[in-house]
């Protein structure tokens, strides 16, 4: 791509380069800590639930069954925890959690899962806020202001008073927590060879921070202190996104060439190619990118992902698979008390599973093809989240196993799902695809603890849908088109002049037919 000579030209992969890349990850570590946080904030203390005008006796010593609902109105009984919201955990420690000092059990129990699905909602909104503003004010700007957002919202969590001011917090810290994903606008200053390699990089690094969440949650049991713990670094990271970069490109097509060329030579000098940053002018810049600058007189929105036939299909099928992946993978991922083992424990082998399974599938999609890769780990997922339906919790090693691999495809599916969407939408609308089935997945987030909600009435029915859903997706993955080697399209006509097999509308990718056209040329997705 044209960018890609300029990139070239300035030391390509150097030490600008990796030292960005490092400043970018790193922050990511915590990035799990937030999203995960509340399995450890807010778990739920061995307790027992009082009936309504039952009052203890003084200096009664308790017994404490395993946390059951309880009639309409139980509260905690006094007698389980002491007042200061201590609880005695199986290893001896003393923690403090948020169920415990605000009564989130019992008949309040399901204000837990409330809490998690509006810090979700945080996440969906921050997106679709962020994401247009970063448009207009840049990449480099919305994300330190995401670095910010994060770290006031996080330390005001922890000195919440009550509840609700809990809840706003936290929603405030999701729309922060959007904003990383600008940070990957920001590695498109790694060259082309290297692009996929860097973002899996920054999947590693996810994968390692649920470690790293496990490790710091047992060392710091309190769970304000936690908060804390996870929001305080953001301040750092403040402090150093100074350093980073602007996106050279967004400068260029939002008409401050004169900015990127300054940007593109302090690049330059970084990587000890400083005579030939020197050779850059606003001229080059805009010779190099003039296809890109053209690309800007044809505007696509929305409405382009569900206009034609074929880019319509595609855009269904993606939307139930990023909402399915999501929905189930958060159910996993958020009810660790469920398995009767350590919480910490099962937080480090659900963090640790994601490193083969996303090496797996990249072999796999590497050779076997995308759609095969995808629908595989989705129907496995739905067929063990199901089949721990049947296990007696008396076998805790069993379910535990299976649920064990249930995250681990839906991490796999995460991985595929995302290089699949940028391969499947040609160029003009391949971010507004993207961005699109991230939403989607963010609305799985959302609909995930509300679903586990019902469990009260009906205990079976939360895992069948979290079952079902998985298999449903691995369903809906057999109608899309293989794209192993494929070239990317450059055009919708292009999309929609691929053979369309069968009365099920079963495509297939055939040798391009389209003509290409000059107004959108191809540009790498982001991996």
């Amino acid at each position: 791509m044209p960018f890609g000579a300029v990139l070239a030209q300035v030391g390509g992969l150097g030490r600008f380069q990796v030292l960005q890349t490092a400043l970018l990850v790193v922050p990511i570590l915590l990035m799990a800590s937030h999203n995960l946080l509340q399995n450890f904030t807010a778990a739920v203390p061995p307790h027992r639930c009082r009936s309504p005008g039952v009052t203890p006796s003084p200096g009664a010593t308790p017994s404490v069954p395993s946390a059951t609902p309880g009639p309409p109105g139980a509260t905690l009984d006094d007698t389980s925890a002491a007042s200061d919201g201590t609880s005695a955990t199986s290893d001896g420690t003393l923690s403090v959690y948020v169920a415990t000092i605000w009564d989130l059990v019992c008949s309040y129990r399901q204000l837990r899962q409330m809490a998690q699905s509006i810090y979700m909602a945080g996440v969906l909104v921050g997106a679709l806020v962020l994401g247009g503003l970063s448009d207009r004010f840049g990449r480099k700007a919305m994300l330190m202001w995401s670095y910010l957002q994060l770290g006031v919202m996080g330390t005001c969590t922890a000195f919440a008073p009550n509840y609700a001011s809990y809840c706003v917090f936290r929603f405030a810290g999701g729309m922060a927590l959007s904003g990383f994903g600008l940070s990957i606008a920001l590695v498109e200053w790694i060259p082309t060879p290297y692009r996929t390699i860097t973002v899996a990089i920054t999947g590693f690094a996810y994968t390692m921070g649920q470690i790293l969440l496990a490790a710091v949650a047992y060392a710091v049991p309190h769970w304000r202190w936690l908060q804390l713990t996870v929001s305080l670094p953001f301040f750092v990271f403040l402090l150093y996104s100074w350093w980073l970069a602007e996106s050279a490109r967004w400068l260029v097509l939002s008409g401050k060439a004169e900015r990127a060329v300054k940007v593109l030579q302090r690049v330059a000098r970084l990587n000890k190619r400083k005579e030939e940053g020197e050779k850059i002018t606003v001229e080059v810049l805009k010779s190099n990118m003039k296809e890109e600058l053209a690309g800007l007189k044809s505007s696509y929105t929305v409405t382009d992902l569900v206009r034609t036939p074929v880019i319509r299909h595609i855009f269904f099928c993606l939307s139930i698979i990023w909402f399915s992946t999501s929905f189930s993978y958060y159910a996993l991922a958020m009810d660790l008390q469920n398995f009767g083992v350590s919480i910490y424990l099962i937080q480090v082998i659900f963090g640790a599973v994601d490193f083969p399974a996303k090496v797996v599938v990249t072999i796999s999609m590497s050779y076997i093809g995308r759609r095969v890769s995808l629908m595989a780990p989705l129907f496995l997922a739905g067929l063990v989240i199901i089949a721990n339906i049947f296990v007696s919790t008396e076998l805790q090693t069993v379910r535990t196993a299976l649920a064990v691999i249930g995250k681990g495809c839906l991490s796999a599916s995460f991985n595929c799902v995302f290089l699949y969407t940028t391969e499947l939408y040609p160029t003009p609308i391949r971010q507004t695809g993207l961005g699109f089935g991230s939403t989607m997945a963010r609305v799985g987030g959302i609909v995930a603890p509300l679903v586990k909600m019902m469990d009260e009435y009906y205990p079976f029915l939360p895992p069948a849908v979290y079952g079902v859903a998985p298999v449903v997706a691995a369903v809906v993955a057999g109608f899309l088109p293989e794209t192993l080697n494929a070239p990317l399209p450059d055009t919708i006509e292009e999309v929609e002049s691929r053979l369309v097999l069968g009365g099920i509308k079963q495509l297939w990718w055939g040798q391009r037919l389209g003509v290409l056209s000059e107004a959108h040329p191809r540009s790498p997705p982001v991996r």
